[in-house]
């Protein structure tokens, strides 16, 4: 009883305001038990198989709207960024990183702002790969030479402090 006085009361608010917005009174409604209902599939494209396409590090991929001579000639960095000195855990170790080599700078002698004319020289702040082989393979791509750093594997040394607690070992020696 009270789900259709609810259900009436929108209906008629909703048919009022149409009304009001446009000026109309003779607006049709449409009702849920008068909607006709349609196949999915006739809504939905019909899907085509996924291919997979294998591209091999002998070919190059141009950057769009970068210059030849910011293309060629470049060294990148191939690395695994460290640890933060604070007391952070080891998130954002895990991937390699690109880093591009730094062009010509400037700055400006009004405002003090620092300019380049290298479009890529923010290129380095996101990319991100899963491991060292993607990376190379990239830079083979866009013709760029590639240091790699190999990551310093973390070495860890063990500690003395909990056999202060062992169970079987006597820890105060009386002196009395």
């Amino acid at each position: 009883m009270l789900r259709t006085s609810v259900s009436r009361c929108f209906q008629a608010t909703n048919t009022a305001l149409r009304s009001f917005s446009s000026g109309k009174d003779n607006l049709p409604v449409t009702r849920s038990h008068e909607a006709k209902k349609i196949d999915v599939n006739d809504i939905l494209e019909t899907k085509s198989p996924k291919v997979p396409v294998n591209v091999s590090s002998d070919e190059t991929m141009d950057i769009g709207g970068v210059p030849s001579a910011h293309q060629e000639a470049r060294t990148a960095r191939i690395f695994r960024p460290a640890r933060e000195a604070t007391q952070s855990p080891w998130g954002n170790t895990k991937l390699w990183r690109i880093e591009l080599d730094n062009r010509q700078r400037w700055e400006n002698p009004l405002m003090g702002w620092s300019g380049t004319a290298d479009p890529l020289s923010n290129v380095s702040m996101d990319l991100k790969f899963a491991t060292k082989e993607d990376a190379i393979a990239f830079c083979e791509k866009n013709r760029w030479e590639f240091d790699i750093e190999e990551p310093h594997e973390r070495q860890i040394k063990p500690k003395n402090y909990g056999q202060n607690f062992a169970w079987n070992r006597r820890t105060r020696i009386g002196t009395k």
